[in-house]
């Protein structure tokens, strides 16, 4: 496993301690329950690309169904050992996704009743960690929350993803790859209006409950790439004037590319009044300063063995 460096604004701060390891060692994660005796357990750990997951589906799997199993029976161990007030106050929660929902048609969204109708091997491992961590609870009374989100966007996410993706090929110049029509919709969630909610679940939650958590930005990808290319025309115009638009290219769909997802999040809205902070519009021109102004980031990203290519083709042809 190679080496993962402590974000550097978090170096240095005593309530921060970084420890590498693998969700699915069951030893490791024995040994920090018991070193650090925490209150609560926020499972983000998966595999996410669905791209990644058409191409290699075992690796989803291992990480997402065994090691959400390994982290469930190490946590629920953990838990039995409390007694009285430390007991009552400790929290699993897990985080998932939309897309263990399936796909939309044009109109409705999906709620936390919505039936299960994962359509990618990454979205059918997460469904498989949901219905673990329901067992858990209704099994051995371990105290869960879930939260199923729309896709995030923001500082730091990784340039295979769609936005940080585009951006770094719209600087280089490079074509813009949109899959099919470009006419499928996500509803996007700026990542600080995401972890909000996850603390604000955390500290109030109802154990056993689902909260879905959603942006109420549903937008075409076409559109998203777009407002990209525009916001990097006004804040770094190309050498020649060229919009970045002209930049956008059209390309073979990927095998099994739900149409549409949409999330109504009125559950955490009523139960626990939180509502994102970050319009569509306020949260990209955000996201785009922050790659502008942290290119030595991303080309350190860049530095390993991901080079922005394609992946997800596995059955295309």
């Amino acid at each position: 496993m190679p080496a993962i460096r402590t974000p550097w604004h978090l170096t240095g701060n005593e309530r921060h301690v970084f420890v590498q390891g693998d969700i699915g060692d069951r030893a490791l994660i024995e040994r920090l329950l018991g070193e650090f005796q925490p209150d609560a357990v926020v499972n983000f750990a998966a595999e996410s690309h669905v791209d990644r997951s058409i191409d290699g589906p075992a690796a989803f799997i291992e990480t997402n169904v065994v090691g959400t199993l390994a982290l469930l029976e190490a946590t629920r161990d953990y838990w039995n050992r409390l007694r009285d007030a430390p007991r009552e106050r400790f929290r699993f929660l897990h985080v998932s996704t939309d897309e263990v929902y399936g796909s939309l048609g044009p109109e409705g969204a999906f709620s936390e009743t919505t039936a299960y109708a994962p359509n990618s091997p990454y979205s059918a491992s997460k469904a498989s960690s949901d219905h673990l961590v329901r067992a858990f609870r209704h099994t051995y009374g371990l105290p869960t929350l879930t939260t199923n989100c729309s896709n995030n966007y923001g500082p730091y996410q990784f340039p295979e993803k769609l936005i940080p993706l585009v951006i770094q090929k719209a600087l280089a110049g490079e074509p813009l790859p949109v899959y099919g029509d470009g006419r499928n919709v996500r509803d996007w969630l700026y990542v600080g209006d995401h972890c909000a909610a996850i603390r604000r679940v955390l500290d109030a939650g109802r154990v056993g409950e689902t909260y879905n958590v959603g942006g109420n930005a549903e937008r075409e990808n076409i559109a998203v790439v777009r407002t990209i290319c525009a916001l990097l025309d006004q804040y770094r115009p190309s050498a020649d004037g060229t919009p970045r638009e002209s930049l956008i290219t059209f390309v073979t769909d990927r095998p099994g590319h739900d149409r549409r997802y949409a999330i109504d999040a009125g559950k955490l809205r009523r139960e626990l009044d939180w509502a994102p902070t970050e319009t569509f519009e306020s949260g990209m021109q955000r996201t785009v300063k922050w790659y502008l102004d942290h290119q030595d980031w991303v080309q350190r990203v860049l530095d390993g063995s991901y080079r922005m290519e394609r992946l997800g083709q596995h059955d295309a042809a």
